[in-house]
């Protein structure tokens, strides 16, 4: 039997890296992990955790004007981003903390480094020179922002990664991408009192969710006071005293002080030494594992956004969990990507779960759809214009429920209960025979008792 330095290494700091570390750690085997930046990865450092936080920041702009409605008398505010961005970083250094702790503990060892493969058991730690053997390796190096390099000006540009550092906010934005990311920092960057342009290819934002939601949140966003372009590109980018000049494929010329590019993401694949240990990437750039997530190398294996299946952090936790089942538990796991929840943290929020009505409409003959469009109690006395829309989307033939999508306030917190109900199979009538809380938002989930409208065969009958 060959002798290895290490029993697993893992390449990667993010989420599905350190879980895959730390647990097979605590299991007694001999771990290595090696991170090149901060432990954390994007969602911790440069990611969803502190986008949360400036989503939270942005909303106290509405919270004052609402105030007055409730009988509150809010003095004069004022914004302070640089107080914010120190909180942030205060925060981002203490998680970052626990998840060095949390390896510590376990017994890893930690490398603050870039590693590279040599071979199919090897690993190159790039700040020593060290090389190092293992018998089992993961790779979970995640992805990056797609830079947009063919786009002239491109360098003039940031990215989600320069947002959360910026010295100064911006009097004027331009985001350019209509995912969740160009949404949710349309709305970070508007409620912080910038005046914000969304840009974007398509007819409509955020292309994978359903209809009536993208509608709904474009009609919100835009009386809020955002600038919504869509069936746009911006194809040049130059500095114009001091400022920076956009001409947009339609022609359009904008005068902004940050252009914003949120293209989608790319795996961060390059110069890992993949082709010398023999793993396949795709087209995109993306590792190629099996349904286990075993790479075209029997003892190396990917997690997370660097295979591009699903770039969700829990579903990286998840398979990194699935991972440490099937090599070091004989229970071979595949990781579950099927009825997965999401939220957008826009104002108002997206929580949605299982099939848009699009995708229903494709996979079963018949649906029943229930739809609900209404003013929330807490915006009757703020004067807030607001809706929310719940939509239930349910198989005609057994009455499951197959889709469940939400726009309005706390969306994504009902989206995660909704998650456990649509994984344990449930149906329509099992939503019918559940009480309500009332008066909740959430109480429209179980007293839509009729069908808006049914589509059948592809067709709104």
């Amino acid at each position: 039997m060959p002798s290895f330095d290490f029993d697993l290494f893992v390449i990667g700091g993010g989420s599905g890296g350190v879980r895959s570390a730390r647990v097979a750690a605590s299991l007694g085997k001999k771990v290595g992990i090696a991170e090149e930046y901060r432990y954390g990865g994007t969602c911790v450092i440069r990611g969803c955790v502190p986008k949360k936080l400036f989503v939270y920041a942005s909303q106290y702009s509405e919270h004052f004007e609402d105030a007055a409605g409730f009988g509150w008398t809010v003095g004069e505010s004022s914004f302070d981003w640089k107080k914010l961005i120190e909180a942030k970083d205060k925060e981002i250094a203490r998680l970052e903390g626990l998840y060095r702790k949390g390896l510590d503990n376990a017994k890893a060892e930690i490398f603050d480094t870039r590693a590279e493969l040599v071979d199919a058991h090897t690993i190159k730690l790039l700040k020593t020179g060290q090389t190092v053997t293992a018998e089992t390796i993961v790779i979970a190096t995640g992805g990056r922002p797609n830079l947009h390099t063919a786009l002239p000006g491109h360098e003039l540009c940031i990215s989600s990664n320069e947002a959360f550092h910026l010295k100064e906010l911006p009097k004027s934005i331009l985001i350019a991408g209509g995912g969740y990311i160009a949404v949710e920092f349309a709305n970070i960057f508007h409620g912080l009192g910038v005046e914000t342009t969304l840009i974007y290819r398509g007819a409509e934002i955020l292309s994978r969710f359903d209809h009536d939601l993208r509608k709904g949140l474009h009609e919100a966003m835009e009386e809020k006071g955002i600038r919504i372009l869509c069936h746009d590109i911006i194809e040049h980018v130059e500095k114009a005293e001091g400022r920076l000049s956009v001409r947009t494929k339609n022609d359009k010329a904008l005068t902004v002080d940050t252009v914003m590019l949120a293209l989608g993401r790319t795996p961060n694949t390059e110069n890992l030494g993949l082709q010398a240990a023999g793993v396949a990437i795709n087209e995109q750039g993306a590792v190629v594992v099996d349904e286990y997530s075993r790479t075209s190398v029997p003892n190396i294996f990917a997690l997370g956004d660097v295979t591009d299946r699903v770039q969700l952090t829990p579903v990286a936790i998840h398979e990194a969990m699935c991972f440490i089942e099937t090599v070091y538990k004989d229970n071979p796991t595949r990781p579950d990507h099927e009825l997965i929840p999401t939220a957008v943290f826009s104002q108002p929020e997206i929580g949605t779960v299982g099939l848009t009505e699009e995708d229903a409409a494709k996979r079963y003959p018949e649906l029943e759809v229930y739809r609900a469009q209404f003013r929330p109690m807490k915006a009757t006395l703020s004067g807030r214009a607001e809706k929310m829309i719940m939509k239930l989307i349910v198989n005609a033939a057994d009455r499951k429920v197959v889709g469940a999508h939400i726009l309005g306030h706390d969306a994504g917190e009902m989206a995660q209960l909704l998650g456990i109900t649509l994984k344990a199979g449930c149906t329509k009538d099992d939503f019918d025979r559940t009480m309500a809380v009332h008066p909740t938002a959430a109480e429209e989930l179980v007293t839509m008792y009729s069908p808006s409208y049914r589509i059948r065969n592809g067709e709104r009958v």
